[in-house]
């Protein structure tokens, strides 16, 4: 009896097992979608592309200069110029890179006092623009380059740049700057930053231009135009003269006549 007690009891116990087996299985299923939204939630992939079309390698240039220090002026021309904006247009399309000899407050600061604020706006556009030369140049590079450099502000007579290369320093003219380059801000072989100790002055700008020549005043066509007639015939009073005094002797002569005659009649 005991016997078949347990064994009905094992036998219950099996059913009741392969119960809650099976309702497990079966809710299971059910469960995963609750695992779905921390799937969904963690996409840090999907901020890939975002990322990825940002600009690859551009560099600001004025952060950097603010970074280096000691070139406020020439961050505020860049800005007020909008030159800022082109470098990072060029830096951005440009596969040839650019290389800029900035100079420091210091050089600025020997200028003759309110040069800047002469200038229109061209002029700052220009004087900024001709420190800018549209190629990467390393410190090597300069032993190779040809002369005149080009720069962003143009080339010619009145817009030389010229550099000449020493084993150990740089140097660069204008025609009216003489300076080295004084070390090296940044380099990343796209974008060449250059410390100088000078503003690169162009010829364009702050040589004496040439005076226009006077005009040539027309040759009068007579002198009678611009003299009166009787002022024209001038030269020949003493034609006048010699006639006065002739008329004087012929008039004393007269006088003694008749005084000889008075007397000869008494």
């Amino acid at each position: 009896m005991k016997q078949q007690y347990y064994s009905l009891f094992s036998f219950s116990f099996f059913l009741l097992f392969l119960h809650c087996t099976t309702t497990f299985a079966q809710t299971s299923p059910a469960a995963t979608p609750a695992q779905a939204p921390a799937v969904v939630v963690a996409q840090p992939p999907a901020a890939t592309p975002t990322q990825a079309a940002q600009p690859h390698g551009i560099t600001n240039v004025t952060k950097i200069l603010e970074k280096a220090g000691h070139f406020t002026i020439f961050i505020r021309l860049l800005r007020s110029t909008q030159e800022e904006n082109h470098l990072f247009s060029a830096l951005n399309d440009s596969s040839s890179g650019v290389t800029i000899f900035a100079p420091t407050d210091s050089a600025f600061s020997e200028l003759k006092s309110g040069t800047l604020n002469t200038l229109s706006d061209g002029d700052k556009s220009e004087l900024v623009k001709f420190h800018v030369v549209p190629t990467f140049l390393s410190t090597s590079q300069f032993q190779t380059v040809s002369n005149p450099l080009g720069t962003w502000a143009g080339t010619g007579n009145r817009l030389p740049l010229n550099v000449t290369s020493y084993p150990n320093s740089v140097n660069i003219t204008t025609g009216l700057t003489n300076t080295s380059l004084s070390g090296t801000v940044y380099t990343d072989n796209q974008l060449a930053i250059y410390k100088i100790e000078k503003v690169l002055l162009p010829k364009d700008i702050f040589a004496s231009k040439a005076p226009a020549p006077a005009p040539v005043a027309p040759a009068p066509e007579k002198s009678t135009k611009a003299v009166p007639a009787a002022t024209a015939e001038s030269p020949v009073a003493p034609v006048d003269t010699s006639s006065a005094l002739m008329f004087t002797q012929n008039h004393v002569v007269g006088s003694v006549a008749i005084f000889a005659a008075a007397m000869f009649a008494l």
